[in-house]
């Protein structure tokens, strides 16, 4: 059973294995000060940037997303861009990537964001149905 939680400051080791796996697996490069200011906006209940990390029955972290609203112009409330998401490639394929994405969702939907939305560099076919694309919240 994997569980997702809002990403806190105990969780800075785990994240930054997960997070510098992204980065590898996008072939990005990032200087340690941006490192650091995201955990710490992801962190900062104040931010307008989210986090959340998964964990699997074992506790062992196995996922990690990113997220954020801003205004748009087609609505009255907010858009939620999906910015981050990244799943440790040994336990790919068993909808952790799906839960991370629900999870987001849900959020978004609880906080009256319009619509969800994501854009990722694909590597393959599966990757190209798997992660892209949008998802509108009720009314």
């Amino acid at each position: 059973m994997t569980s997702i939680a809002r990403i806190t400051l105990d969780d800075h080791a785990e994240w930054l294995d997960l997070w510098n796996g992204y980065l590898t697996f996008y072939e990005a490069r990032l200087d340690d000060a941006t490192t650091a200011a995201t955990f710490a906006r992801l962190i900062d209940g104040r931010s307008d940037i989210h986090g959340a990390i998964a964990r699997d029955s074992n506790g062992a972290t196995v996922g990690i997303v990113h997220w954020l609203t801003h205004p748009a112009t087609w609505t009255t409330t907010d858009y939620c861009y999906l910015e981050d998401l990244f799943v440790a490639p040994d336990v790919r394929g068993g909808g952790i990537g799906r839960a991370l994405i629900e999870h987001v969702r849900a959020w978004a939907e609880q906080n009256r964001s319009a619509k969800v939305y994501w854009s990722q560099r694909n590597r393959t076919p599966r990757h190209e149905r798997s992660m892209t694309g949008s998802h509108r919240t009720p009314a």
